[in-house]
Protein backbone atom coordinates (compact mmCIF):
# COMPACT_ATOMS: atom_id res chain seq x y z
CA UNK A 1 0.00 0.00 0.00
CA UNK A 2 2.46 2.38 0.70
CA UNK A 3 4.64 1.88 -2.40
CA UNK A 4 1.40 1.96 -4.43
CA UNK A 5 1.05 5.81 -3.03
CA UNK A 6 4.15 6.67 -2.80
CA UNK A 7 3.97 5.32 -6.93
CA UNK A 8 0.79 7.65 -7.46
CA UNK A 9 1.72 10.75 -5.49
CA UNK A 10 4.74 11.37 -7.43
CA UNK A 11 3.03 10.64 -11.02
CA UNK A 12 1.20 13.24 -11.68
CA UNK A 13 -1.82 10.96 -13.25
CA UNK A 14 -4.75 13.53 -14.42
CA UNK A 15 -6.81 9.73 -14.04
CA UNK A 16 -6.51 6.12 -14.29
CA UNK A 17 -8.20 3.71 -16.25
CA UNK A 18 -8.94 0.13 -16.12
CA UNK A 19 -10.29 -1.63 -19.10
CA UNK A 20 -11.72 -4.98 -19.75
CA UNK A 21 -14.61 -4.04 -16.40
CA UNK A 22 -11.81 -5.75 -13.63
CA UNK A 23 -13.06 -5.57 -10.13
CA UNK A 24 -10.80 -2.53 -8.46
CA UNK A 25 -8.28 -3.56 -6.03
CA UNK A 26 -9.64 -2.03 -2.60
CA UNK A 27 -5.43 -0.89 -2.02
CA UNK A 28 -5.71 0.83 -5.84
CA UNK A 29 -9.56 2.64 -4.82
CA UNK A 30 -8.17 3.67 -1.28
CA UNK A 31 -4.91 5.36 -2.68
CA UNK A 32 -6.65 7.38 -5.87
CA UNK A 33 -9.29 8.64 -2.86
CA UNK A 34 -6.28 9.40 -0.84
CA UNK A 35 -4.07 11.82 -3.87
CA UNK A 36 -7.73 12.48 -5.42
CA UNK A 37 -7.20 10.96 -8.44
CA UNK A 38 -10.21 9.85 -10.96
CA UNK A 39 -10.53 6.00 -10.71
CA UNK A 40 -12.28 5.06 -14.43
CA UNK A 41 -13.60 1.64 -15.34
CA UNK A 42 -14.15 0.29 -18.96
CA UNK A 43 -16.05 -2.71 -20.20
CA UNK A 44 -13.42 -1.91 -23.80
CA UNK A 45 -10.27 -3.84 -24.06
CA UNK A 46 -7.34 -1.51 -24.08
CA UNK A 47 -6.35 -1.19 -27.82
CA UNK A 48 -10.23 -0.79 -29.13
CA UNK A 49 -10.44 1.77 -25.69
CA UNK A 50 -7.58 3.81 -26.70
CA UNK A 51 -8.57 3.99 -30.38
CA UNK A 52 -12.07 5.42 -29.32
CA UNK A 53 -10.41 7.97 -26.45
CA UNK A 54 -7.87 9.24 -29.70
CA UNK A 55 -11.33 9.68 -31.49
CA UNK A 56 -12.98 11.44 -29.26
CA UNK A 57 -9.71 14.03 -28.45
CA UNK A 58 -9.05 14.17 -32.38
CA UNK A 59 -12.70 15.73 -32.23
CA UNK A 60 -12.73 17.69 -29.25
CA UNK A 61 -9.25 19.36 -29.47
CA UNK A 62 -8.61 19.58 -33.52
CA UNK A 63 -8.34 23.03 -35.05
CA UNK A 64 -11.51 24.43 -36.00
CA UNK A 65 -12.92 27.55 -37.05
CA UNK A 66 -16.47 28.80 -38.62
CA UNK A 67 -17.28 30.60 -41.97
CA UNK A 68 -20.04 31.88 -43.68
CA UNK A 69 -21.99 29.71 -46.02
CA UNK A 70 -23.24 26.45 -46.94
CA UNK A 71 -22.07 22.98 -47.35
CA UNK A 72 -23.59 20.26 -49.80
CA UNK A 73 -22.15 16.76 -50.67
CA UNK A 74 -22.54 16.50 -54.20
CA UNK A 75 -22.08 12.95 -55.77
CA UNK A 76 -20.18 12.17 -52.56
CA UNK A 77 -18.00 15.67 -52.69
CA UNK A 78 -17.95 18.19 -50.12
CA UNK A 79 -18.88 21.18 -51.49
CA UNK A 80 -18.60 24.40 -49.98
CA UNK A 81 -20.26 27.25 -51.28
CA UNK A 82 -19.40 30.75 -50.71
CA UNK A 83 -20.52 34.57 -51.61
CA UNK A 84 -21.87 37.72 -50.41
CA UNK A 85 -25.01 37.86 -48.03
CA UNK A 86 -27.92 37.70 -50.59
CA UNK A 87 -26.21 36.36 -53.52
CA UNK A 88 -27.84 32.89 -53.38
CA UNK A 89 -26.01 30.30 -51.98
CA UNK A 90 -29.10 28.97 -49.33
CA UNK A 91 -31.38 29.07 -53.16
CA UNK A 92 -28.55 27.16 -54.88
CA UNK A 93 -28.23 24.49 -51.69
CA UNK A 94 -32.50 24.22 -52.25
CA UNK A 95 -32.09 23.44 -55.82
CA UNK A 96 -29.48 20.73 -55.19
CA UNK A 97 -31.59 19.12 -52.51
CA UNK A 98 -34.45 18.78 -54.79
CA UNK A 99 -31.98 17.37 -57.19
CA UNK A 100 -31.45 14.47 -54.74
CA UNK A 101 -27.88 16.20 -53.09
CA UNK A 102 -27.48 16.36 -49.72
CA UNK A 103 -27.03 19.49 -47.10
CA UNK A 104 -24.33 19.17 -44.12
CA UNK A 105 -24.78 22.56 -43.20
CA UNK A 106 -26.50 26.44 -44.22
CA UNK A 107 -25.52 29.92 -43.18
CA UNK A 108 -22.67 28.77 -41.01
CA UNK A 109 -19.94 26.38 -41.25
CA UNK A 110 -17.74 24.79 -38.59
CA UNK A 111 -14.61 23.60 -40.26
CA UNK A 112 -11.74 21.25 -38.44
CA UNK A 113 -8.68 20.42 -39.14
CA UNK A 114 -8.15 16.56 -38.72
CA UNK A 115 -5.56 14.18 -38.66
CA UNK A 116 -4.47 13.74 -42.44
CA UNK A 117 -4.56 17.23 -43.78
CA UNK A 118 -8.48 16.47 -43.81
CA UNK A 119 -11.01 18.69 -43.37
CA UNK A 120 -14.33 18.26 -42.13
CA UNK A 121 -17.40 20.36 -41.91
CA UNK A 122 -19.96 20.30 -40.13
CA UNK A 123 -23.13 22.75 -38.83
CA UNK A 124 -23.45 24.00 -35.39
CA UNK A 125 -25.95 21.75 -33.28
CA UNK A 126 -28.32 24.61 -32.82
CA UNK A 127 -28.85 25.34 -36.63
CA UNK A 128 -28.56 21.45 -38.07
CA UNK A 129 -30.92 19.98 -40.89
CA UNK A 130 -32.14 23.85 -40.89
CA UNK A 131 -31.78 26.31 -43.74
CA UNK A 132 -32.93 30.06 -44.22
CA UNK A 133 -33.94 31.10 -47.45
CA UNK A 134 -35.58 34.94 -48.20
CA UNK A 135 -38.97 34.87 -48.51
CA UNK A 136 -39.88 31.50 -47.20
CA UNK A 137 -38.14 31.61 -43.73
CA UNK A 138 -36.52 28.85 -41.83
CA UNK A 139 -37.39 25.11 -43.18
CA UNK A 140 -36.47 21.94 -41.45
CA UNK A 141 -35.12 19.91 -44.24
CA UNK A 142 -35.31 16.71 -42.54
CA UNK A 143 -39.05 16.91 -42.68
CA UNK A 144 -39.29 18.42 -46.14
CA UNK A 145 -36.79 16.20 -47.67
CA UNK A 146 -36.37 13.27 -45.85
CA UNK A 147 -33.91 12.01 -43.59
CA UNK A 148 -31.69 10.63 -46.80
CA UNK A 149 -31.25 14.88 -47.66
CA UNK A 150 -29.38 15.56 -44.62
CA UNK A 151 -25.97 14.52 -42.80
CA UNK A 152 -24.03 15.54 -39.90
CA UNK A 153 -20.27 15.98 -41.48
CA UNK A 154 -18.79 16.17 -44.68
CA UNK A 155 -14.96 16.38 -45.54
CA UNK A 156 -14.63 19.49 -47.51
CA UNK A 157 -13.18 19.10 -51.34
CA UNK A 158 -14.17 21.60 -53.32
CA UNK A 159 -15.07 25.55 -52.62
CA UNK A 160 -17.19 27.07 -54.99
CA UNK A 161 -17.42 31.06 -54.98
CA UNK A 162 -20.21 32.74 -56.26
CA UNK A 163 -20.10 36.32 -57.06
CA UNK A 164 -22.52 38.92 -59.17
CA UNK A 165 -21.25 39.03 -62.88
CA UNK A 166 -19.33 41.75 -64.14
CA UNK A 167 -18.56 42.83 -67.72
CA UNK A 168 -15.25 44.32 -67.50
CA UNK A 169 -14.26 40.96 -65.04
CA UNK A 170 -11.95 37.95 -66.93
CA UNK A 171 -13.35 34.59 -66.46
CA UNK A 172 -11.81 31.50 -67.06
CA UNK A 173 -13.09 29.99 -70.03
CA UNK A 174 -10.73 26.80 -70.78
CA UNK A 175 -10.20 25.55 -67.21
CA UNK A 176 -6.45 25.47 -67.85
CA UNK A 177 -5.78 27.91 -64.52
CA UNK A 178 -6.13 25.88 -61.46
CA UNK A 179 -6.91 28.22 -58.30
CA UNK A 180 -7.58 27.29 -54.79
CA UNK A 181 -8.32 28.74 -51.81
CA UNK A 182 -6.61 28.36 -48.00
CA UNK A 183 -8.65 27.00 -45.01
CA UNK A 184 -7.22 25.98 -41.62
CA UNK A 185 -3.56 26.46 -43.54
CA UNK A 186 -5.07 23.80 -46.26
CA UNK A 187 -5.37 24.04 -49.90
CA UNK A 188 -8.72 23.39 -50.78
CA UNK A 189 -9.44 23.55 -54.86
CA UNK A 190 -11.87 26.56 -55.94
CA UNK A 191 -14.33 27.57 -58.57
CA UNK A 192 -15.55 31.17 -59.05
CA UNK A 193 -18.96 30.98 -60.53
CA UNK A 194 -20.50 34.14 -61.87
CA UNK A 195 -24.16 34.75 -60.97
CA UNK A 196 -26.24 36.35 -64.23
CA UNK A 197 -30.28 35.82 -64.71
CA UNK A 198 -30.90 32.56 -66.42
CA UNK A 199 -28.15 30.20 -65.13
CA UNK A 200 -29.03 27.32 -63.22
CA UNK A 201 -26.09 27.29 -60.24
CA UNK A 202 -27.18 23.65 -59.37
CA UNK A 203 -26.22 22.76 -62.62
CA UNK A 204 -22.85 24.13 -62.94
CA UNK A 205 -22.21 22.54 -59.21
CA UNK A 206 -23.06 19.15 -60.00
CA UNK A 207 -20.73 19.27 -63.34
CA UNK A 208 -18.11 20.96 -61.46
CA UNK A 209 -18.37 18.58 -58.76
CA UNK A 210 -18.07 15.60 -61.25
CA UNK A 211 -15.24 17.69 -62.74
CA UNK A 212 -13.19 17.50 -59.71
CA UNK A 213 -13.71 14.07 -58.52
CA UNK A 214 -12.01 13.22 -62.49
CA UNK A 215 -9.04 15.63 -61.49
CA UNK A 216 -8.65 13.62 -58.15
CA UNK A 217 -8.43 10.41 -60.30
CA UNK A 218 -5.99 12.18 -62.50
CA UNK A 219 -7.65 13.14 -65.59
CA UNK A 220 -8.11 17.39 -66.29
CA UNK A 221 -10.31 17.55 -69.60
CA UNK A 222 -9.00 21.22 -70.21
CA UNK A 223 -5.40 20.04 -70.10
CA UNK A 224 -6.45 16.68 -72.15
CA UNK A 225 -8.51 18.83 -74.48
CA UNK A 226 -5.33 21.44 -75.10
CA UNK A 227 -2.51 18.78 -75.68
CA UNK A 228 -5.01 17.58 -78.24
CA UNK A 229 -5.40 20.61 -79.60
CA UNK A 230 -1.59 21.04 -79.85
CA UNK A 231 -0.55 17.75 -81.38
CA UNK A 232 -3.12 18.66 -84.10
CA UNK A 233 -1.64 22.20 -85.20
CA UNK A 234 2.02 20.50 -85.08
CA UNK A 235 1.03 17.47 -87.32
CA UNK A 236 -0.93 19.79 -89.82
CA UNK A 237 2.20 22.01 -89.79
CA UNK A 238 3.83 19.05 -90.42
CA UNK A 239 1.89 17.88 -93.32
CA UNK A 240 2.17 21.44 -94.80
CA UNK A 241 5.75 21.54 -94.80
CA UNK A 242 5.95 18.56 -96.92
CA UNK A 243 3.46 19.81 -99.32
CA UNK A 244 5.75 20.97 -102.71
CA UNK A 245 5.96 24.73 -103.12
Amino acid sequence: MQSLSQMLDHAGLPCLILTRNPSTPNPLAQACKKFEIPLIRSHLDTATFVGELSNYLENRLAPMTRIHGVLVDVYGLGVLIQGDSGIGKSECALELLKRGHILVADDVVEIQKRRGDILMGRCPESLRHYMEVRGLGILDVKLLFGIGSILNQSRIEMVVHLEMWKAETHYERAGLELKSTELLGLQVPEIRIPVSPGRNLAILIEVASLNQRLRSQGYFSALTFNENLIEKMRHQASVNQRKPA
